[in-house]
């Protein structure tokens, strides 16, 4: 067989339709470039980077799905191999914590499928994982303002939680975002030099007043009017000096 790509061509379709894809995989590669412009080509390539995905090597399969897409614009395996590129992407999503890159990728991929295929049967499995998707990185949005809070980059915590609900404006822990932006700005008054406390207190009272027209029944309130009212007496202080 060796040195006849035909018989390994045939040979590495016959391991793929009895799902030796390792096999296949190892068979095609020898063929790629001699196939390259002829008849077999489009086949050989969708089922080259049909392999990659059924061997969970998603990085390789994301890649080679959408280089075939590219490649075969009007194959009818275009809008599977669409799909399946934004869905190597899905698989390659880490823990909210880590870089979210293929998170975002994933993204981007499935609402390209939903643009170009609106009428696909996948649409509704798409916009599932998108949403999935984004409350992954609504997570690590929280996370890294809460981080932020935390270690005491007060300045960085409050454009965090402001960012925040800019991009989650449904969030369900809208409540609790604020709830930390007031706290946020208030501590950033407090360890602030003096010519920048005014400007900072104030922001404090505008964050609770944003607060308190949202959540007007909230477990928080007690606790926050404590520092509002510290904020209110420091201004007025400063204000007089």
């Amino acid at each position: 067989m060796s040195g006849d790509p035909e018989r390994i061509l045939n040979a590495g379709m016959e391991y793929y339709d009895k799902e030796e894809y390792e096999k296949a995989r190892n068979l095609f590669e020898l063929v790629l470039n001699t196939y390259r412009g002829r008849s077999e080509a489009e086949n050989l390539y969708f089922r080259y980077a049909n392999a990659h995905f059924h061997l969970r090597e998603h990085i390789l399969s994301a890649f080679y799905f959408e280089n075939f897409a590219n490649t075969f614009p009007n194959s009818q395996h275009r809008e599977k191999a669409e799909f399946k590129a934004a869905y190597s992407n899905y698989m390659l999503s880490p823990s909210f914590r880590l870089d979210q890159k293929y998170t975002h990728d994933a993204i981007d991929g499935f609402q390209r499928f939903v643009n170009r295929f609106p009428n696909s049967p996948r649409v509704a499995e798409c916009n599932e994982l998108m949403d999935e998707l984004r409350k992954k990185l609504e997570r690590k949005a929280f996370y890294q303002a809460d981080l932020y809070y935390k270690m005491g980059s007060y300045q960085s915590a409050v454009a965090s939680f402001h960012h925040l609900l800019q991009d989650y404006p449904e969030t369900n822990d809208a409540e609790k975002v604020r709830y930390l932006l007031v706290k946020s700005n208030f501590l950033f008054a407090e360890n602030s030099i003096l010519s920048k406390q005014e400007e900072r207190y104030a922001a404090t009272i505008t964050a609770y007043d944003n607060f308190l027209k949202r959540h007007p029944n909230s477990q928080y309130h007690d606790e926050l009017s404590k520092y509002i009212q510290i904020s209110k007496n420091k201004l007025n202080s400063l204000t007089h000096e």
